[in-house]
């Protein structure tokens, strides 16, 4: 993590992340944003190919191993913003999120894109989180 105290960055090591320069997360504050996530293992290996539903778990399984760095939850998760290589998954990637947020549902909006970074690659999800604590931990 780098930054001064109100600014915390987390990289999870995706290739892409050195590439174009980014962090997987960033808390300021109470606010985690996590940035562009998707259906990617540790090692870097997409999960799901071809299968919507599973790649938007893993996606949002990324997104909650982010969070956690930062002392946060999925419950924390105030917005998302999904996109999508086919509308036509709507109900599928829907159907993991409403799983995984159904009881606190955060703000989203869902946008068909021309293509991600991979063709193999259905969903990419961003989350943004407040925390309710101003938690400082380096984990």
């Amino acid at each position: 993590m780098t930054g001064d105290r109100n600014r915390r960055n987390w990289a999870s090591g995706a290739p892409w992340e050195a590439i174009a320069g980014y962090s997987r997360a960033v808390k300021f504050g109470r606010f985690i944003f996590v940035a562009g996530t998707t259906a990617t293992d540790p090692s870097g290996e997409i999960v799901g190919e071809g299968d919507a539903y599973a790649q938007a778990k893993q996606t949002i399984a990324n997104i909650e191993r982010a969070l956690k760095q930062f002392g946060a939850e999925r419950n924390d998760v105030v917005r998302t913003r999904i996109y999508v290589t086919n509308i036509g998954d709507w109900e599928a990637i829907a159907r993991a999120h409403q799983e995984a947020f159904g009881g606190n549902p955060p703000a989203t909006a869902m946008v068909e894109v021309s293509r991600l970074v991979d063709p193999r690659m259905l969903v990419e999800i961003e989350a943004d989180a407040m925390i309710r604590t101003d938690y400082d931990g380096d984990n």
